[in-house]
């Protein structure tokens, strides 16, 4: 049997008022997503525990079937594994974001989405400034995206479970004193941070984005560190084979750490401008594969749409989704046997506030063996109505790929 999750990052939102009052799933035409429902069921499911900060790295382990609770150590940590940067006991991964601060405020949390050659010519200024025999490894990844190493070498981290970052994109256009690191080691942070912003003020780099009349990066924006986790391989724990089609190391990372394969496909960006038939074509063809039982589809575009409150690209986002992925992928399905096949987001992304939330967030779920509920739209509407929920949010998987 096949199975497939589809993730439309961060689609869940709040009622909109310039949508009379709809949210973006409602004001959106999804004829495919809303097949899914009306063939299957729809529900709620919570995928951050109150007690963990929302994002992706938590929905999405959620979303997989482990809890968090248990299993997460971090975000950087994930990301590294996408990188295959080797993390060793006592190493520490951390986010290392190029962002734009001015006047004290997060101006942007991507540096106005910092090209990648770019951002390679910065991440290479800061590890010479680091030092050959320094325990700080930077690392270079996609945009705004990179990675800081602390390699313990048999030397205690200064980091410990109390050390307290906070995600840039969380505080858009707010000022970033107070929410500059506490606790273990964020002195070291700090330090790193200010370096950074020094060594940015005259790179040529920079000196090319504003002739551009583009954001420079201005400082780097350390968040998300962790420790190599510990996870049972996806196989073992529910008895198929995966693989995962993204364009964001989170992604990628946590794939590899549960032992999938990574489905590369050409155009996918990870945001607005992505290539969603590119996509879509590619995951029709990775489920033809002998290899794999259980395929993952991800699109960031909705989520970044949120960050910028941009409700017209966040409604475009979604129906790109559905007219290219889930339109046809449910096609295929359908044609090839017994299947089963969800669709749900990782976390809440409101408009409103451009970050991630805490909440429910509405799934639907159609296929062999799944009795339809009478629920024909897919939205937080619709899954409001539903007794079917998950609030541990861990245990959607299980349900999904065990129901009769």
């Amino acid at each position: 049997m096949k199975t497939v999750l589809v993730i439309p990052d961060g689609v869940a939102d709040e009622p909109q008022p310039s949508l009379g009052g709809r949210t973006p799933l409602q004001a959106a035409h999804l004829p495919h997503m809303d097949d899914v429902a009306r063939c299957g069921i729809v529900g709620r499911t919570d995928n951050v525990p109150a007690s963990m900060p929302s994002g992706s790295d938590v929905g999405t382990m959620t979303l997989f079937g482990y809890d968090t609770l248990r299993f997460h150590t971090g975000r950087a940590p994930i990301e590294a594994a996408a990188q295959g940067i080797d993390l060793q006991p006592g190493d520490w991964a951390i986010r290392c974001n190029l962002v734009t601060v001015e006047d004290g405020r997060m101006k942007s949390f991507t540096a106005d989405q910092y090209p990648s050659d770019l951002a390679g010519d910065l991440i290479s200024r800061l590890q010479d400034d680091a030092g050959r025999d320094s325990p700080w490894e930077y690392h270079a990844g996609v945009s705004y995206r990179n990675l800081l190493i602390y390699r313990a070498r048999g030397r205690e981290a200064p980091f410990s479970s109390e050390t307290r970052t906070t995600p840039p994109h969380d505080i858009t256009d707010q000022e970033i004193s107070g929410h500059l690191p506490t606790g273990p080691g964020s002195e070291d942070l700090r330090s790193l941070m200010d370096a950074s912003r020094d060594l940015f003020s005259e790179a040529a780099a920079n000196r090319t984005r504003s002739a551009e009349q583009r954001l420079p990066a201005t400082q780097t924006w350390l968040w998300g560190l962790g420790q190599r986790p510990n996870l049972e391989p996806f196989r073992q724990r529910y008895g198929v084979r995966g693989a995962v089609i993204t364009a964001v190391d989170l992604l990628r990372g946590l794939g590899r750490l549960i032992g999938w394969d990574v489905i590369e496909v050409e155009g996918a960006t990870g945001y607005l401008d992505t290539d969603y038939a590119a996509k879509g074509a590619a995951a029709v063809a990775g489920l033809q594969r002998d290899d794999v039982d259980f395929l993952v589809v991800h699109v960031e575009a909705t989520d970044e749409a949120s960050h910028e409150g941009d409700t017209a690209a966040k409604i475009r986002a979604v129906e790109q989704i559905d007219e290219h992925i889930v339109g046809p992928v449910h096609d295929w399905l359908k044609s090839s046997g017994d299947y089963r096949m969800l669709i749900c987001p990782d976390h809440p992304t409101f408009l409103r506030t451009r970050t991630h939330s805490h909440g429910d967030c509405p799934f639907a779920a159609c296929g062999t063996g799944i009795e339809p509920d009478g629920l024909d739209t897919y939205s937080e509407h619709s899954a409001a109505r539903s007794s079917r929920t998950f609030p541990q949010g861990h245990e959607l998987m299980g349900w999904f790929l065990n129901h009769v």
